[in-house]
């Protein structure tokens, strides 16, 4: 389907349906083709898939754990003194 985008205003709720029902959604300006509506595909990969390659990332982070430098509890031990007084 080609439409005009003037033709579109106030069936965007119609044109997305459309859309996400297999329907090839062209707007077009000035005559040529402009923008598609398509739908997204929700999951590029099957829910298995998926759950196997969170469970590796996990494991990665288990076995390797990041090393971010100065603990959250002392970050900050810049900005005071020896009596826990600002600088």
């Amino acid at each position: 389907m080609r439409i005009s985008i003037a033709e579109a205003e106030g069936q965007l709720t119609e044109l997305v349906k459309l859309a996400t029902q297999g329907e090839e959604v062209v707007l077009t300006q000035d005559g040529g083709a402009s923008v598609r509506l398509e739908p997204i595909s929700r999951s590029p990969l099957p829910t298995e898939e998926r759950l196997k390659l969170f469970e590796k990332i996990r494991q990665s982070a288990k076995d390797d754990p990041p090393d971010f430098g100065t603990d959250a509890a002392r970050s900050q031990d810049f900005l005071y003194d020896e009596f826990g007084l600002p600088k």
